[in-house]
């Protein structure tokens, strides 16, 4: 999947890549270089990291909806 670099030092990435990345006009990416020089592409905020983020597996997961009100109160010991 060949591509030309601009004057500019731009590039198009194919729309293979983009479908399997997910990504669309607007979103951010970075490169890397691994060790073996090739280049990876990653959607920021995607990337692998060797510490998992322990507030992601929990996030959207609450099935208890409360009102700002009380939660503050049951938290400040009100109630």
């Amino acid at each position: 999947m060949p591509t030309t670099l601009t004057s500019k030092g731009q590039v198009t990435i194919p729309k293979r890549i983009r479908d399997a990345l997910h990504l669309a006009p607007g979103c951010a990416v970075d490169f890397a270089v691994n060790r073996d020089g090739d280049v990876v592409i990653h959607k920021v905020g995607t990337r692998p990291s060797s510490k998992p983020d322990r507030f992601e597996a929990a996030r959207g997961k609450a099935d208890v909806h409360w009102r700002t009100d009380d939660l503050m109160a049951l938290l400040r010991g009100e109630g």
